[in-house]
């Protein structure tokens, strides 16, 4: 812009925007200008870009601007120059509808010749274009509107290999540069434990997490860094096996304790069970100690990149890095959607709290162990004594067992935070926690799944509240899945309801004075479900005196970056689901402008997408 919006117009091969005053000027234009009419973009990209800018060129329809001309008669001179090159450039790009003016010419010569005019512009101008070159340029970050949402996109799993390098470097590279150029606004990648400090105790190893952090800076993305504390395989979605760091592993087989355990005595060993949180039982330190000295060692590596490049720190609380029990394990088969779930309580130290903490109320025989009468994995809560309408759920033995075993999450969350808070502050990175979507058997009275889970959330009482206030305590962003989901999606005899799930917890985030942010259970890529995820990402909701408040995430992550994303089809759908998530629902393009817009994006990225699907198969 520094040459000149007339230059760039009279040069032929400049690109012209539209001021902050699209869709109608509201300036009154001085005595000493007349209203000239410019042909200006109305940004219905084509496939080619610009030949000498390298940005996407445009069709053109008339606008006002304000400009230092003289005033237009049907007596003006017949132009010169100016007009005759202005026409051979404009009349080809004219969308069908519009027409050349026949103050075309004078308007034309105006940005020529009138440079006080295109300087009092030219703020309002560069503004505008620095908008629309971050929307449809590639390689630059999107704008996002008043109610838009920024898109992350999670990597593969296994981005790091086992030898701490990076991961296919080159469809990694090929794939961050499609990304940046659909808009995207960055990338989450696991951090993973079990790779990081493998070996031994305190020997950290982050070659490969910073070769892949430098390659994503190069691209201009952000990165939703997650302190991956678990072991990776067993879950939903996973596709690879990480395990706990061997050292870790070597603990756990000598105290099988350290495990979650279930009432039948089956051990999982995704993550170490919080009832030994405190207790000096890894080589001498406590887990608790164990993942704050890694989020130090990971503060200290990254500290050049923290608050720029990484944006946010996710600290893992839990199996799939959710602050959660493991009550509904795949591995082995052992859960199937949508069976109730386990309690986890059943390792010695757990029972020792259990213990101690019904001695505290006066009833020694309600510390030996959870419910007896709660059923298996694949039950439902009918099924159950414990579970059902009128069952042991909503007694006085039930109220305290529930309490004790949500209130150990709920410490367990506040020791990993408060440590995390400590390490981060002042980075300028954001800190957010996960919890997991449990929206199956929602429509019963005592929600089996969410108990079994460790949320304390029934038709009577609010689980999600006191999670977001203890993250809201620690500055922390409330991180929830299964947005994309709908309730008729889903069986209708298991009463699952998602979206009453979701309502609930931006209820409760808001209440609670804590930003939300989103993820997709599971891996989708029609547009039903990215139409969810914009609905439920701005939701409207009551507040307290009835009055109706839209506050849009501050954040969703997509899951995840694979082959099947960058499928033609697969691509055009999320790269038109990141431009409506980026603008909001206030700023809503018409059908016709957001297909053409798509259309150029996923031509200009093709190249890029092909090489990417290619490489992500070897």
């Amino acid at each position: 812009m520094s040459m000149g919006l007339g230059h760039q117009i009279g040069s032929l091969c400049g690109t012209i925007v539209a001021s902050s005053s699209v869709g109608g000027s509201s300036e009154t234009p001085s005595s000493s200008a007349e209203v000239g009419r410019v042909i200006i973009a109305q940004w219905k990209p084509s496939a080619a870009l610009n030949c000498r800018t390298q940005r996407p060129t445009t069709e053109f329809d008339v606008l006002p601007l304000p400009l230092a001309s003289p005033p237009l008669s049907p007596h003006s001179p017949s132009p010169t120059g100016a007009e005759d090159r202005c026409k051979r450039f404009f009349q080809p790009q004219l969308s069908p509808n519009a027409s050349i003016r026949p103050d075309l010419s004078v308007a034309c010569k105006a940005f020529e010749t009138e440079t006080q005019a295109v300087t009092e512009l030219g703020h309002n101008f560069e503004k505008s274009y620095e908008e629309k070159e971050h929307v449809l340029a590639p390689g630059h970050a999107r704008k996002h509107g008043s109610d838009g949402v920024p898109v992350f996109v999670m990597l593969p799993l296994d981005s790091i290999t086992h030898n701490n390098t990076v991961n296919r470097k080159k469809a990694m590279n090929a794939s961050l540069q499609a990304l940046k150029s659909a808009g995207v606004e960055g990338i989450m990648m696991d951090v993973w434990w079990g790779l990081v400090e493998r070996e031994a105790p305190g020997q950290y190893n982050w070659s490969g997490y910073r070769e892949l952090l430098e390659m994503v800076k190069k691209h201009g993305l952000k990165v939703q860094a997650v302190m991956s504390f678990h072991q990776c395989g067993g879950n939903v979605g996973d596709s690879v096996f990480i395990p706990l760091p061997k050292w870790v592993v070597e603990e756990v087989d000598r105290d099988k304790d350290l495990a979650y355990t279930d009432q039948w005595n089956r051990r999982n060993y995704e993550y170490i069970s919080l009832g030994c949180d405190e207790l000096p039982a890894l080589k001498g330190r406590t887990p608790v100690q164990c993942y704050t000295d890694f989020m130090r060692s990971f503060q200290e590596n990254f500290q050049d990149l923290l608050g720029e490049t990484i944006a946010e720190i996710q600290v893992g609380m839990g199996p799939a890095g959710e602050l959660r029990y493991p009550s509904y394990p795949e591995a082995n088969g052992t859960w199937r959607f949508p069976g109730i779930g386990a309690f986890q309580c059943y390792d010695k130290y757990m029972l020792a709290s259990l213990k101690a903490a019904a001695e505290a109320v006066g009833k020694k025989e309600w510390g030996y162990g959870g419910p007896s009468d709660a059923g298996e994995y694949n039950n439902w809560p009918e099924d159950t004594p414990f579970f059902r309408r009128e069952g042991g759920w909503n007694t006085p033995y039930g109220q305290f067992f529930l309490e004790w075993y949500s209130g150990m999450l709920l410490d367990h969350g506040e020791r990993i935070l408060t440590a995390a808070e400590a390490i981060f502050k002042g980075t300028g990175a954001k800190l957010s926690g996960k919890v997991a979507g449990i929206h199956w058997h929602y429509g019963t009275r005592s929600h089996a799944p969410e108990l079994t889970a460790g949320y304390y959330n029934t038709r009577f009482r609010d689980g999600y509240l006191p999670i977001a206030r203890m993250f809201a305590r620690h500055e922390v962003v409330f991180n929830f899945t299964c947005i994309e989901m709908k309730d008729y999606e889903q069986p209708g005899e298991a009463q699952c309801s998602p979206e009453m799930l979701i309502k609930q917890v931006v209820l409760a985030t808001r209440k609670a004075g804590v930003p939300l942010a989103g993820e997709n259970a599971l891996q989708r890529f029609d547009e039903g479900a990215h139409m969810q995820i914009i609905n439920n990402s701005t939701l409207r909701l009551p507040e307290d005196g009835g009055n109706e408040k839209v506050e849009p995430m501050c954040a969703f992550t997509y899951l995840r970056m694979c082959p099947a994303l960058f499928q033609s089809d697969n691509w055009r759908l999320f790269v038109s689901f990141v431009r409506k998530m980026a603008q909001g629902k206030a700023a809503a393009m018409s059908w016709e402008q957001e297909h053409r817009d798509t259309e150029s994006f996923v031509h200009a990225t093709r190249p890029l997408v092909q090489e990417a699907a290619a490489l992500m198969h070897n």
